[in-house]
């Protein structure tokens, strides 16, 4: 009887808290409690901004309406459509993100090697000065980059994006040049000497030998050089004035832009909330179509790249 008692107890304290390399049920109960609590925190804000977006004014100032409206109201999404110019702003905030994303991304591989497997005078310097422009705030620079491009006629052009990148000096710039410096150190450099044993020179070496096996890196840096470049408001307000606009510069004005092609009087020319979260859903859905298209080597990428907290 006591032996039937004891292997009970020994076996609930197993399933309970686990033994060895298996979890048991109160750990996996914490975890998934986190995990769920915190998915929920992030969740809750874009749950409760898509079904408001198709509430109708009736639905929104109805208190009995909550998470499910009583019709899908499509026409707070036509609206926004007009009012972000949407087809021409999406095209000129892909053209704006993605152009100085791809530049930024082949030239901090291409720094991030150098620094990895190069020797060369001053180096730790270079190396700090690097790693200072990613800690000076972009306010400092703003004003002395804006005079500059001025000076040069570069102002409203995807030009003042286009030259940072190129010299690696791109939005967050050394945070890219640091993960490529990170992957590139971790690459065996017996199979660079293989290649130099074979005639192969270092450009070959980069593009043959390093590039294909830093995959992961490639497109981390990619998806997070394009989602700040999309986000990137201020600078896009200061260097392109009325030249070229994006998504979130047009979110900022839809106020004023829906007051001027729905002019008060007119039928439903009354703005609300739902209009307004209808805009914000459409500026960030193509971040949201981007993210669940390359989610899997998203991860994979920000795993094998070591970023945390960015």
């Amino acid at each position: 009887m006591n032996r039937s008692i004891g292997a009970l107890l020994s076996r609930t304290r197993k399933l309970l808290l686990g033994v060895g390399e298996n979890d048991g049920f109160i750990f996996k109960l914490v975890v998934y409690s986190l995990l769920i609590g915190i998915g929920f925190i992030y969740l809750y804000p874009l749950l409760f901004m898509f079904v408001n977006s198709f509430m109708s004014l009736d639905d929104l100032v109805n208190s009995m309406v909550k998470w499910i409206p009583s019709e899908l109201y499509i026409d707070n999404y036509k609206k926004a459509l007009n009012v972000l110019k949407f087809q021409e702003t999406l095209l000129q905030t892909i053209m704006v993100a993605g152009v100085p994303a791809v530049v930024q991304m082949v030239m901090s591989s291409i720094i991030g090697y150098g620094f990895a497997r190069f020797d060369f005078p001053l180096k730790r310097m270079w190396f700090a000065l690097m790693l200072a422009t990613f800690i000076i705030p972009p306010q400092v620079t703003m004003i002395p980059t804006y005079l500059l491009f001025k000076d040069y006629n570069l102002l409203g052009t995807l030009q003042t994006y286009i030259y940072p990148a190129l010299f690696g000096q791109g939005l967050k710039g050394a945070l890219f040049i640091m993960i490529f410096y990170q992957f590139f150190k971790k690459l065996p450099i017996v199979l660079e000497e293989a290649a130099q044993i074979d005639g192969a020179g270092y450009v070959k070496m980069f593009y043959r030998i390093a590039v294909p096996t830093a995959g992961p890196a490639f497109i981390i840096v990619f998806l997070f050089s394009f989602v700040w470049y999309w986000n990137e408001s201020g600078l896009a307000a200061l260097y392109f004035g009325n030249q070229l606009t994006i998504l979130p510069l047009e979110l900022q004005r839809f106020t004023d832009s829906y007051a001027r092609l729905y002019p008060a009087g007119t039928p439903g020319s009354q703005l609300n909330e739902a209009i307004k979260m209808a805009g914000t859903m459409l500026t960030i859905a193509p971040l949201l179509i981007v993210y669940f298209v390359l989610q899997r080597w998203f991860v994979e990428g920000v795993d094998r790249s070591g970023i945390t907290g960015e």
